[in-house]
C-alpha cells in the first residue's frame, strides 16, 4: 500500500520578517523657554496695571469754585457769585479749590467773568488794571434809555439825546458820543435806586471820549445801543 505522504506546503505560513508601514520617527520633546513666558506675563500685568492707573486717574476729583453770578472787571467775587463745582484734576490747570474762597476774595477780576465760568488763577490780580487808553464812567440811565436785556460784557454805542443833541447842524450823526464801548458793571435792586426808575451802569471807554460823555451822563442825555460784538 502506498503510503500518501500530506505535505504541509499549504499550512506552513511564511517565516520572513514582518513589513512595518507608515512608522514614524521618535519626535524629541518641545524646548521650552520660560523667560519668554514669564516676560509676556509681565508685560500684561503692567499693561493691565497702567490702564488702571489711568481710570483711578480719570475718576479723581476735585471741589473748586465755579462763577455763579457775571463779575465786572475790577471787581472782586462775593459769596453770592460763586458756587462749589466737581472736575477732573489736571494739574496742567491751576483751578481756584473751594477751600481758597476766602482768599479770592480779596482779590480783583482782571477782565469781566460770565456766570458759568470755573475759576482759573490766571483771571485774577490783587489790584485792578485797566488796558492802556482805557477808562471806566458810570451813568445812571432812564427807561427807554437803554436795551431790554442788558448785561455785562455787551458791546454798545452811547449816543447824546435830547434838547442838545442835535445843535451842531441838525444832524443825527453828531449825537454819537461812543462808537464801541464794553458794559462793565450793572447794579440792580440796589436800595439806592429804588423808586429812582434808574439803572446804573459803567462802561469801559476810550480815554478820549471821558469828557463828553460824563458831561452828557451828567445831563441824563445819554442811551445806550447794542452793537455786535467783536472778536478778537
Amino acid at each position: 500500500m502506498k503510503v500518501q505522504e500530506r505535505t504541509g506546503a499549504g499550512n506552513h505560513k511564511s517565516s520572513g520578517p514582518a513589513q512595518h508601514v507608515g512608522e514614524r520617527l521618535p519626535m524629541s520633546a518641545r524646548e521650552r523657554k520660560p523667560a519668554l513666558a514669564a516676560l509676556a506675563v509681565l508685560l500684561i500685568l503692567v499693561g493691565a496695571l497702567g490702564a488702571t492707573v489711568l481710570v483711578l486717574r480719570a475718576g479723581e476729583r476735585i471741589e473748586v469754585v465755579r462763577i455763579s453770578a457775571d463779575v465786572p472787571a475790577g471787581k472782586a467775587v462775593t459769596d453770592d457769585s460763586m458756587k462749589p463745582v466737581m472736575v477732573a484734576d489736571d494739574p496742567g490747570v491751576n483751578y481756584v479749590r473751594w477751600e481758597q474762597r476766602n482768599a479770592l476774595k480779596k482779590l480783583q477780576a482782571k477782565n469781566t467773568l460770565v456766570a458759568g465760568t470755573i475759576a482759573i488763577g490766571q483771571m485774577f490780580s490783587d489790584k485792578a488794571g485797566l488796558p492802556d487808553g482805557k477808562a471806566f464812567v458810570g451813568i445812571a440811565l432812564k427807561e427807554g434809555q437803554y436795551p431790554a436785556g442788558i448785561k455785562v460784557g455787551d458791546r454798545v454805542s452811547a449816543y447824546r439825546v435830547g434838547a442838545d443833541a442835535d445843535k451842531s447842524g441838525g444832524s443825527n450823526a453828531n449825537a454819537l458820543i461812543v462808537q464801541d464801548a464794553k458794559v462793565n458793571d450793572i447794579v440792580k435792586g440796589d436800595d439806592s435806586t429804588i423808586g429812582s426808575g434808574t439803572l446804573p451802569v459803567t462802561i469801559m471807554v476810550g480815554s478820549s471820549d471821558v469828557a463828553a460823555l460824563t458831561q452828557a451822563a451828567a445831563a441824563g442825555q445819554v442811551a445806550l445801543v447794542l452793537v455786535p460784538s467783536t472778536t478778537s
